[in-house]
């Protein structure tokens, strides 16, 4: 529009995803506090004489200064960076941790996936995003329970959290051994569909507990309980998205205190997921 001046304004964000544009330029996909998903031209970032290339890091919680229309009804949808500070750059505590940082890539393309429409406010997705990637750079649960914990909760953001305490499809209360994704969670014997997976009693504690965040239940579960638990979540999600996401194959679920021997491999991560999807560096 003709006339037509950017505004400035300012707001905190978790920066999902980077992409490379042009010589130096990158463009920033952001989940910001009050204006939802967001993406951002950063100009120049990856020159080495850049002011704050390194804060424009995946997972990173930052404050910046943008520049655009924060109402998106004039001008071009990309903003432009303008300014950056650092509050918390969590990327940095897991980056050479493969566990971590594929959990990491995961939650970011989650949250992604969760905001389909850009600049619609969702504090609490921001919240959750946030208070996920500070449970990861912090190390105080397993990576894996901390991502079907942020699934689980996004899910019931989204309307999709599965039944747990009462069956899915006629409502009976009580916990049911049965578990169909496509009828929306645990089912009962009488509604039971063919093809319903049957997992551990145990198994659905676990998924109750990460819903309602008791970590002490979810701390404790076995190692074979989180893996059914994992499949299940994953499957529920990916059966609401209708499409797969592409970084979650690559979580590494292992859970094993004496990881110490181990390789890691954050290159084979950073390529695969936060650069590789949607067409990156």
């Amino acid at each position: 529009m003709a006339g037509y001046r950017r505004q400035f304004y300012r707001d905190d964000a978790v920066v999902l995803r980077v992409q490379k544009l042009g010589e130096s330029d990158r463009i920033i996909t952001l989940l910001t506090r009050r204006h939802g998903r967001l993406r951002a031209v950063a100009r120049g970032v990856r020159r080495t004489t850049s002011r704050f290339g390194a804060r424009l890091e995946p997972f990173g919680h930052v404050d910046l200064q943008l520049a655009g229309d924060p109402e998106g009804n004039l001008g071009s949808p990309l903003h432009t960076v303008s300014q950056v500070e650092g509050i918390d750059l969590y990327g940095r505590r897991f980056l050479e941790d493969y566990p971590r940082y594929t959990t990491a890539s995961a939650i970011a393309e989650t949250a992604e996936r969760l905001t389909p429409v850009e600049r619609e406010p969702s504090l609490r997705l921001f919240q959750l995003t946030l208070g996920a990637l500070r449970a990861l750079a912090e190390g105080s649960h397993a990576s894996s329970l901390v991502l079907d914990a942020y699934l689980l909760r996004g899910m019931a953001l989204a309307g999709w959290a599965p039944a747990l305490v009462a069956c899915a499809v006629c409502g009976t209360p009580g916990q049911h051994r049965a578990f169909s994704v496509p009828a929306g969670g645990c089912v009962c014997p009488d509604c039971r569909p063919p093809g319903a997976a049957h997992p551990a009693p145990a198994t659905i504690d676990l998924m109750s507990a990460l819903s309602s965040g008791d970590w002490r239940v979810a701390d404790a579960a076995e190692v074979g309980h989180r893996r059914e638990c994992s499949g299940l979540v994953a499957a529920h999600l990916q059966w609401h998205l209708e499409r797969a996401l592409r970084s979650l194959p690559l979580v590494d679920r292992d859970d094993r205190p004496d990881r110490g021997d181990q390789p890691h491999r954050p290159d084979q991560a950073r390529r695969a997921d936060v650069e590789g999807r949607g067409g990156s560096d």
